[in-house]
Parts: structure tokens; sequence; C-alpha cells
């Protein structure tokens, strides 16, 4: 990685004593709530699943289509998503982003059938893939390395305490207002966010040309620590997106609970996501503190959750609700403890004007096979059960893990190497 030597040069963020330095908090916590946002529009198809699924008379097949066309409609927006925010920055970037998603999140109120539904889901995911790629520019502008993995788990942690705030407010708006309202208020709260972040986050910092060089989207798909990160991402992303969208389905019609008690008793696997995000930064910058290297901080954090990740295995052997929703829990705990020091390993590879691209890459890579796991989750379980489901679930963490550090292993030594000097 020619740039490798150099990228313990590049720091953005001002001395911490400094007003602007202390902003940057008020930034996090804006791209934490835009977060949670993002992650309630998600999740309303998937906690309103099994009414829809009976009014639109869909089989798991049909509604897994649904969930790829979100999917794909992220696949498609990552790359151009990242280049966006690497080119105009996160300020404007994230505007556009989040009132685009927002306007599609409001467009489901009028769809009237599957197809309907998937071309909403479509536009959505054109848009909320800037979500993360504006959150990692942002976080790589404003924090100190050692601080970067604990304010990505911060703003990460949003996607679980969305899940988790999805399931009773949806299912209340439901119950009370009727399924369409549960569309129109996180729409509405998306709108309201866009100048907020716009005030707040002021002008972009400004990074020295010399400093952090330009590097094209075409050479930058030539580096080996792009597809170690793409390769990663693709393995982890539909671990998360399974527990998002398929596990209120899984609880009402093979664990046969009620909405009612899936608005309440679903929110543990999501609380124990929310501390596993947090601590999976927090412990990355620990270790970093006792003077581990990046590359053994990574293998730490990174192998130790992947191979948590394999109590999926037990989900569907548990004899109760109540204990298939702990090992759930354990397993999306690791899952988000897993995805906080994955994004994280994208700052350490690349640099301030690639982190956009490069976060849009792995989010194709995420993207593609989110697309398709959906399918095969559907085809599965209308064939099978969800057993071989969770059966892949235990195991994709650990082989995306493997993969990032066999294909980018040469660059964290360079890196290691380059700080001892």
């Amino acid at each position: 990685m020619p740039e490798a030597a150099d990228r313990s040069k590049v720091e953005t963020v001002e001395p911490e004593s400094s007003p602007a330095s202390n902003r940057r908090w008020i930034i996090l916590a804006l791209i934490f709530t835009i977060t949670v946002i993002n992650f309630i529009d998600r999740q309303t198809l998937s906690v309103l699943a099994p009414e829809l699924m009976k009014a639109l008379h869909l089989s798991n097949t049909q509604y897994g289509r649904i969930v790829a066309a979100l999917q794909f409609g992220m696949t498609s927006g990552e790359f151009p998503m990242g280049a966006l925010m690497d080119r105009w920055g996160a300020r404007l970037g994230m505007s556009l982003a989040v009132g685009w998603w927002s306007a599609a999140t409001g467009m489901q109120v009028f769809a009237r059938t599957g197809t309907q539904f998937g071309l909403t889901r479509f536009w959505m995911g054109t848009g909320e893939c800037g979500n993360y790629s504006g959150g990692m520019k942002t976080v790589t502008r404003l924090f100190r390395k050692r601080e970067r993995t604990l304010a990505i788990g911060i703003f990460n942690s949003g996607s679980m305490i969305g899940s988790t705030i999805a399931l009773p407010l949806i299912v209340f708006l439901m119950q009370h207002y009727g399924f369409r309202t549960a569309f129109l208020v996180p729409a509405l709260a998306g709108f309201l966010w866009v100048p907020l972040w716009w005030y707040f986050y002021g002008r972009e910092p400004k990074i020295p040309a010399d400093i952090a060089p330009k590097i094209s989207s075409r050479e930058m798909l030539k580096l080996p620590e792009s597809w170690a990160v793409m390769a990663c991402r693709f393995f982890i992303g539909p671990v998360m997106q399974f527990y998002w969208y398929w596990m209120p389905s899984y609880l009402v019609n093979v664990r046969h609970m009620s909405m009612t008690q899936l608005g309440f008793l679903g929110l543990i696997p999501f609380l124990l996501g929310d501390i596993g995000g947090v601590a999976g930064g927090w412990a990355a910058g620990f270790l970093q503190r006792r003077g581990f290297s990046i590359l053994n901080v990574r293998r730490i954090t990174m192998y130790g959750s992947a191979l948590l990740c394999v109590t999926s295995l037990l989900v569907p052997h548990m004899s109760t609700v109540i204990a298939a929703l702990l090992m759930i829990g354990v397993a999306v705990f690791a899952d988000n403890f897993l995805s906080a020091n994955m994004f994280g390993a994208v700052t350490d590879l690349f640099t301030d004007r690639q982190v956009g691209r490069a976060t849009g890459l792995t989010g194709v890579a995420g993207g593609i096979s989110g697309l398709l796991f959906p399918l095969l989750t559907g085809i599965l379980v209308d064939h099978f059960s969800y057993t071989p489901v969770f059966l892949l679930l235990a195991f994709m963490p650990l082989i995306g893990t493997i993969s990032l550090f066999v294909l980018a292993k040469r660059q964290y030594r360079e890196m290691d190497r380059a700080v001892e000097v």
C-alpha cells in the first residue's frame, strides 16, 4: 500500500480542548440519531411482515424478494454515495441522502402490492446506504485514530437502538392508527433531522492535499485492502440483516409469539446488540491504550466476537422462546461487536480521501450478499426450515474475519512497522 507509511501523519481533528473538538460529539450524536431513524425505517416492513404477508397473500419467497429489493437499492447506491461523500463532504452528502430516503419511506404509505413495496424499498435503499459512508467520513475527519472505533461503535449502535425502538413503536402505531402510519413517522423524523445536521456540522474541515494524496476509484479497486474489507463485509453484513428482517417472522410463525409479545420480548436481542456495538469500540480503544498493535487489536476483537457468533447454531434447538431469544441476543451482541471493528478496519486501511469510497465498496459487497441471502433464506424456509439458515449465520462472520486478515495481512504489518519507526 503506497500510502501506508504516511497514514500516521494524517490527523485532521482540532486539539481536544477547542470548541470545534467538543462540537464533534454533537455531530456524532446526530449521526447516531439518524442511524436510529434509518433502522426504524428498515425495520418497519419486517415488524409489519406477518400482517402484510397475510393482507397481500405473500409467501416467504415473495417477502424475500421485497427485502432483496432494499438490498439491491443499497448495492446500486453504495459507491455513488461514497464518492459523493468524498467529493462534496458529509455535510451536503448526508443532507441529500437523508432527504432522498425519507421521501421513499413516506411513499410506502401508497404501496398496495408486493411489487410496489419492492420498488419503494429499492428507492429507499439507494439513499440509506449513505448513512454509513457519511458516518465513516465524518468519524475519520473529526476523531483521532485511537477514538475512531469507539465513535464508530457509538453511531453503529444506533442500528440496534433503532431496531429496539421499532418493535414497540411500530406495533403501537399499527394497533392504534393502522399500519400505514408506521411509515410516516420515520419519514417525518428524517426530514426534521436535515436542518439540524446542516446547522451543527458547519464548515467542512480542510485536509492538506500534500498529506492525503488523491487516488482514483480505478486504482482503489486494484488495492488488496479494498478486496479485504469487501470480502469481510460480504460475509458479515447479511448476518445482522437476517435478524433485522426475518427475526419477527421467525418469532411469530415458528415460536408462535403474538404481535404484542413481539413488541416487548423482541427487544431483548437488540438491547444486547446495543451493548455489543459500544463494547466493540471500547475494547479496541482499551487494547490500543495498552500498547497492542493495530493488527493485534483487530485480531483479538474480531476473531473473538466471530467465534461467539457460532451461538446462532443453538437457536432452533432451544426449547423455550426466552432461551431462543437469549441465544439470538448473544449472537447479535457478538455480531455488532464485530461490526464496530470491521468498520474500524476501513479507517485503519484507508485515508480520509478514500474512506467514503472504501465504505461504499464494502457496501456494494454487503449489498450483493444482502441481495442473495434473503432470497436464499426465503427458499430454505419455504422448503426446509430456519435451521439451515442459522447454520449459515453461525459461520459466516468467521469466514469474513479470516478473509480480512488473509488479504490485508501485509498492509497491517506495514502499518505497525511505520508506527514503530
